[in-house]
C-alpha cells in the first residue's frame, strides 16, 4: 500500500495570449507532466478577462505562477524557463529531495 500523496493546487496568471504568457504556460505544463503527474490541480487566469481575481490575490505582474497548496503560498515571477528555480522557488524540489532521502 503506498502512501497518500500530497496534491499542489497552482495558479498560474497570465496576461493573454502574450509570447511570455505561452511560454511559461508551455513551461509549466512539462514540469507538472514529468515531476508531478496526477497529484496537481492548475488553474490559468487571464487578469485582463479577470482582473478582481489578480487584484484579490495582489498579483503585480504576469506570468505568475502561485503555489497555494500545500502551504505556505509561493510565488514566481517569469516566464518559469529555468525548471530548478522553479521548484525551489515554489519549495517542490525541497518536498522531492526530502522523499528520495526516506527510500533507502
Amino acid at each position: 500500500m503506498s502512501p497518500l500523496k500530497k496534491t499542489y493546487v497552482l495558479k498560474l496568471y497570465v496576461a493573454g495570449n502574450t509570447p511570455h504568457s505561452v511560454k511559461a504556460l508551455k513551461t509549466l505544463k512539462n514540469i507538472l507532466e514529468q515531476e508531478f503527474q496526477g497529484v496537481y490541480a492548475l488553474k490559468v487566469i487571464d487578469v485582463l478577462k479577470s482582473p478582481q481575481l489578480a487584484e484579490e490575490d495582489k498579483i503585480l505582474a504576469t506570468p505568475t505562477l502561485s503555489k497555494v497548496l500545500p502551504p505556505p503560498v509561493r510565488r514566481i515571477i517569469g516566464d518559469l524557463s529555468d525548471r530548478e528555480k522553479v521548484l525551489i522557488g515554489l519549495d517542490l524540489l525541497y518536498e522531492e529531495l526530502r522523499e528520495e532521502e526516506l527510500d533507502f
